[in-house]
């Protein structure tokens, strides 16, 4: 049949249309997006956030939008067979990446669904018995709002506090255990500061007093070593795209022995098991599998590479300005995160500063709020240093020539607002301004 041209170009200016707002407008001497004018693209240093697809990723996942494009829930046909066994393929990849069984991993649109279906659906399925909930204060936003959901509904949900270095502490969060509890749930790997908590040592209190273990471990999966077995893991909230995977794929780990049963929280046709209805995507699934199988290969040399630049990133910036702190342990810490207070520098006047350098003051869940980052607060950061934190996240694709850079930039930048700060110059003259007694004029 032959090709239309004027359909052709409609197609193309429906496509101009629809991405004119988020397109970069050339200007003179490079372009402008949001109003934002810059020479070129920044460098990436917020790969918390998310992270890119790994090309190969990417040549994994490609058949599955071009030629193998059936519904893996079709039975009647190849299509549908080969796009099933290619599903099974990722589950199997995603679960060997944990020390899972393939049939205890369940695929959801990312990890905010299967926070909600871990505890919500725990919740729900045990609500006769069990009607307490343990978690932190510096949990993802969507696992506590999650829990004060089930607080609306009557249940009892106990947010522990954290010590100064993000980390839990063991025997408080044991003295916190309850006969009713049904659920703790605290994250891997926190998304702002790195911390990795002590899952093991809580895994072994939990299945001692036999109450299920949910993690959230979207900033832990293919970063650092997991074994849901080792852990005492009962729940395992996944996401494709923090570990060179797509977006709007994750995964649920839910173990078989001792059984897990979750009440669903989506109606449907039933797919993963009754567990999450909806068409699982092809291309996403396959994508999420191929991500896991390539940091199952490449995790030891990621971890090193990663480490090397983060620790060059944090020793530069600590030689060449003074007055920065590192929030979070450093000893219990995943290496490719660097969240940094600097004093006497407000945070927002900063990243609109850091302009050629895409990094965030904090969880990009969160980052549209003005306000100091919940989780820093829960450390016990002073307001105003919590206001002045930028996460830096290295990756896999980051190089030193980015970090260099990285580091000019925000050296010139601080140094620049510090000069512009009343505060900072009084330091700098031996003021100490904590005995200053501050009246407010009215």
């Amino acid at each position: 049949m032959p090709i239309n041209l004027n359909e052709q170009s409609e197609v193309k200016s429906l496509s101009s249309k629809a991405t004119t707002k988020s397109s970069p407008t050339i200007v003179e001497g490079g372009f402008q997006i949001k109003g934002v004018e810059m020479a070129g693209r920044p460098l990436y240093l917020d790969m918390q956030a998310t992270s890119p697809v790994d090309p190969r990723v990417l040549d994994a996942m490609l058949p599955f939008f071009l030629n193998q494009y059936g519904n893996p829930h079709s039975r009647t046909h190849m299509y549908g067979w080969e796009s099933d066994d290619a599903v099974e393929v990722a589950r199997g990849q995603i679960a060997a990446l944990i020390g899972a069984n393939p049939k205890e991993i369940f695929f959801t649109s990312g990890a905010t669904e299967a926070n909600n279906v871990a505890i919500k659906g725990v919740m729900h399925f045990y609500k006769d018995k069990k009607r307490h909930i343990i978690t932190s204060q510096t949990e993802h936003k969507c696992v506590l709002d999650s829990c004060r959901y089930l607080q609306q509904e009557g249940y009892d949900v106990t947010y522990l506090p954290v010590k100064k270095d993000g980390m839990i502490d063991v025997a408080h969060f044991e003295k916190a255990i309850r006969k009713d509890t049904g659920l703790v749930s605290i994250m891997a790997v926190n998304n702002e500061i790195g911390v990795i908590q002590p899952l093991s040592e809580l895994g072994d209190i939990c299945r001692k007093n036999k109450i299920f273990f949910h993690t959230d471990a979207a900033q832990a999966l293919g970063k650092i070593r997991l074994n849901v077995d080792e852990l005492k893991i009962d729940l395992m909230s996944l996401s494709g795209h923090k570990i060179y995977g797509p977006k709007g794929i994750g995964a649920l780990y839910m173990r078989r022995r001792p059984r897990v049963r979750v009440e669903p929280q989506m109606s449907g046709g039933g797919q993963e098991r009754g567990i999450r209805s909806g068409t699982v995507p092809t291309p996403l699934a396959v994508g999420m599998g191929a991500a896991c199988a390539i940091a199952m290969q490449e995790m030891a040399y990621d971890e090193k590479y990663i480490g090397k630049l983060t620790k060059q990133l944090h020793k530069e910036l600590s030689s060449k300005l003074e007055g920065i702190v590192v929030n979070g342990s450093i000893e219990h810490r995943y290496v490719g995160n660097l969240n940094i207070s600097f004093s006497y520098v407000e945070g927002e006047s900063l990243l609109m500063g850091l302009k050629e350098v895409a990094v965030s003051s904090g969880s990009a869940c969160t980052s549209a709020s003005l306000e100091p980052s919940y989780v820093l607060r829960a450390l016990g950061v002073d307001e105003d240093m919590a206001h002045t934190s930028i996460r830096f996240g290295v990756g896999r694709f980051s190089t030193k020539e980015e970090i260099e850079k990285a580091v000019e930039l925000t050296v010139s930048q601080v140094t620049k607002l510090r000069k512009m700060s009343p505060l900072w110059e009084m330091v700098q003259e031996g003021v100490d301004l904590k005995t200053i007694k501050w009246t407010q004029h009215e």
